[in-house]
């Protein structure tokens, strides 16, 4: 593998309903590029993934929200699904840990509608982002630059519309997290 995350902590943040398949194939190139990853949730336990048109199955949570700090990790997967996000969105205590990633120079990858809890965060003004195409006009109000592409990077941020574009995906977020931190934007 090019690009090798040995020693690299990754936070994986999901609530019930994430896009299963934009958690299960980024991690597991996560995994083969020697990165630690760990599952972070606001659910005990266990969460649980939607496969396209029905739920999915559960993945083991390996730190609850409430007990994870940015400081043990280096960069942030947000995967999307309609459901994960927009619960995520009304969770405070994410909201502050998704900000602190990019106040840190963090990197973070986002995918389909994962873009919805960054809104929330207040970390895409002045950005050039992609998402699944109906949060266009929800990131272009937050002050983001929508493009459509498959796969967009923006100063540590990686964003794709869709499962389609896991590939392109994976290889960007591998880049990056590999890059490690860059410098903070300001709006």
């Amino acid at each position: 593998m090019a690009s090798t995350l040995q020693g690299k902590s990754i936070a994986i943040l999901v609530a019930n309903g994430f896009e299963q398949v934009e958690l299960t194939e980024p991690r597991q190139m996560l995994d083969e590029a020697g990165a630690a990853t760990y599952v972070v949730s606001p659910a005990d336990g266990k969460v649980k993934g939607w496969k396209f048109t029905d739920w999915g199955e559960e993945v083991a949570v390996d730190v609850s929200l409430g007990e994870a700090r940015p400081e043990h990790y280096d960069a942030l997967l947000l995967p999307g699904g309609v459901m994960n996000p927009d619960a995520l969105r009304t969770q405070p205590r994410a909201l502050e840990l998704v900000k602190a990633f990019f106040d840190a120079g963090k990197p973070v990858a986002v995918i389909c509608h994962g873009p919805w809890t960054l809104i929330d965060a207040g970390v895409v003004r002045g950005r050039r982002i992609t998402s699944w195409p109906s949060l266009e006009t929800d990131l272009q109000n937050a002050g983001a630059h929508w493009v459509d592409a498959e796969v967009v990077v923006d100063r540590g941020l990686v964003s794709s519309r869709k499962p389609d574009d896991i590939p392109a995906f994976c290889r960007k977020m591998l880049e990056e997290f590999a890059e490690s931190r860059h410098k903070r934007a300001t709006a």
